[in-house]
């Protein structure tokens, strides 16, 4: 459902993390919650527009999450089937959850401060972390040794159901 004229996706639901980022939000927030941000960028080592992009990214993917889940649950205390996770994971892809794009992670050292893209915990400059090696080009894919540790344990444990 692309628009063939400009190339871009017409779909108002997808959000393109590798869009270069040209339109400016404004909003009014009350003198405290701009204190709280500008608090949480400064201590983040982050700009205060990439902790609200990040804030926003994230609501959306967990919002998401939470209607999946409620989904789920309702179909299952009717008796039905729940979809499998893997289609939804694709789905959620364009809306800002960017582990499905990710081929590989990669352990390394950070040398600034991040936040986990599954649990959403502060990643510290110095910390270790897994970047996502991805086959398209985009934002990079981060979480922390313990999301890490969670793939490596749930990889052996498909590999030992095989």
């Amino acid at each position: 459902m692309g628009d063939s004229s400009s190339g871009r996706d017409t779909d108002p639901d997808v959000v393109d993390l590798a869009e270069r980022k040209e339109r400016i939000l404004h909003t009014r927030v009350p003198d405290s919650l701009d204190r709280h941000i500008k608090r949480r960028a400064r201590s983040l080592g982050m700009s205060v527009s990439t902790v609200v992009r990040n804030v926003l990214l994230t609501t959306f993917g967990l919002v998401e999450d939470i209607v999946n889940d409620s989904t789920d649950i309702a179909l299952a205390a009717t008796g039905q089937e729940p979809p499998p996770r893997r289609d939804r994971a694709r789905a959620r892809t364009a809306t800002g959850n960017t582990a499905a794009e990710v081929l590989a992670w990669q352990e390394a050292v950070l040398n600034v401060n991040a936040v986990c893209d599954q649990c959403n915990g502060i990643l510290q400059k110095g910390s270790r972390a897994g970047i996502g090696v991805r086959e398209q080009p985009g934002t990079p894919a981060i979480i922390c040794s313990q999301c890490l540790a969670g793939l490596s344990r749930s990889a052996g444990v498909a590999k030992a159901r095989r």
